[in-house]
């Protein structure tokens, strides 16, 4: 299952985003959304899991606080064509 995380603060990177998700089961992928032009994280990001650790993690970790933001968390919508 793929879970959007969003509100993330700035100084979250791949590893730190894996690791918060880590502890409710195995993290297949993680990762930060970056600006292609700065370089720098847009506040968002995605992690992947089985369904179950998943639906437990996104319960636990929405609004939960990290460096003062609260975490939005929910499951992955697909993107829209366009």
């Amino acid at each position: 299952m793929k879970i959007y995380v969003g509100n993330l603060p700035w100084s979250v990177g791949d590893a730190e985003l894996n690791e918060l998700f880590a502890e409710f089961g195995t993290v297949e992928s993680a990762a930060v959304v970056m600006d292609r032009d700065t370089g720098r994280s847009r506040g968002f990001g995605f992690v992947e899991m089985a369904g179950n650790e998943a639906q437990q993690a996104m319960a636990k970790l929405n609004g939960h606080t990290v460096d003062s933001r609260e975490l939005r968390v929910n499951e992955a919508q697909s993107k829209q064509r366009r």
